[in-house]
């Protein structure tokens, strides 16, 4: 193996940068080129390919985003779409390719290795939805976004004894809400996973208040429903001075942290070592605080396992 590509697809996710220096640099030690392809799997068809160096990435680890952009392709589902993609890269001499994204970017990954591009993914999504990984690069940093935010909204909803219903993202999963609810000190979390009573929420609220409670917060996975929406079903069922806040793409953004950082590199250097050893068509991913591979097909039919006992905690201690 003498070339290396990497891309990062869908959403964009703290920690993305951090993954690709570090296929970078385990791969230049190994004597191997690397190539950047820029804007995903648009990128890959239309040869938009650049070599990278130590130099270029040593300054990313600590920003946001992801330095080779990234776009959202499906027509990379087309089978003649896909042998394009591995005609550029063949063109180019590149003979593997790295990856980053969510569950979307693994097919193409998979398409790649059926056409002779032994390719690895990397679980690049905030959402932390992927199978077969506790962890996925950006998930901690979103978290830490929302729960910095829900700090802030606390201070001006005790000002004024306000409720204040905050949408968080992580689309059908909702990991974010769960751990960033326990962590913000929530008053009740909705998830899409598991059901929920909106009257038994609003009682919640009307307890915490009669005992002396100045504020209230509930954290509503962007699965469930707007945070508009939620408010004003919560107001059926109780007189509340009540406000929405839909945190959005914010937390998409921002320095990653420590954890993003660590494991991202981590997962970008195992990447690398697996192509080195000839494998393709694998997802890697972090379990029981281990790195672990999966083949990416079973990722198709698996489930993520959420961590349910932090939304159990949260209902033990505010119910």
């Amino acid at each position: 193996m003498k070339r290396i590509g990497i891309l990062t697809s869908g959403g964009d996710a703290p920690g993305m940068n951090a993954a690709i220096r570090a296929v970078t640099k385990t791969a230049i030690h190994h004597g191997i080129e690397v190539f950047g392809i820029r804007y995903g799997f648009a990128g890959l068809v239309a040869g938009d390919f650049v070599p990278l160096t130590e130099a270029d990435v040593d300054h990313t680890i600590n920003h946001g985003g992801t330095f080779l952009y990234s776009a959202r392709f499906p027509e990379f589902e087309q089978k003649g779409v896909q042998e394009k993609g591995a005609a550029q890269l063949k063109k180019h001499g590149i003979e593997t390719v790295i990856v980053i994204g969510g569950d979307g970017s693994y097919h193409g990954a998979l398409a790649l290795t059926r056409l002779g591009i032994n390719s690895v993914g990397l679980p690049g999504t905030i959402d932390n939805d992927i199978p077969y990984t506790d962890y996925t690069i950006g998930y901690d940093s979103a978290c830490r976004t929302g729960m910095d935010a829900i700090d802030k909204i606390r201070d001006t909803a005790s000002s004024h004894h306000r409720v204040f219903i905050v949408n968080v993202m992580g689309r059908e999963c909702g990991d974010i809400a769960m751990r960033v609810g326990l962590a913000s000190g929530a008053d009740a979390i909705a998830i899409p996973e598991r059901p929920y009573n909106i009257k038994e929420i609003a009682e919640t609220l009307k307890r915490g208040f009669a005992n002396g409670k100045d504020n209230g917060i509930v954290v509503v996975a962007e699965g469930v429903m707007n945070a508009n929406d939620f408010k004003n079903e919560l107001l059926k069922y109780g007189d509340f001075d009540a406000r929405a806040n839909i945190l959005g793409h914010m937390q998409r953004g921002g320095a990653p942290t420590v954890v993003d950082r660590v494991n991202a590199t981590k997962m970008g250097n195992y990447a690398v070592k697996l192509l080195l050893n000839g494998k393709g068509g694998l997802a890697v991913g972090i379990e029981n605080g281990k790195l672990s591979t999966h083949d990416i097909l079973d990722l198709f039919d698996g489930k993520h396992q959420s961590d349910y006992a932090l939304l159990n905690i949260n209902d033990e201690m505010t119910k």
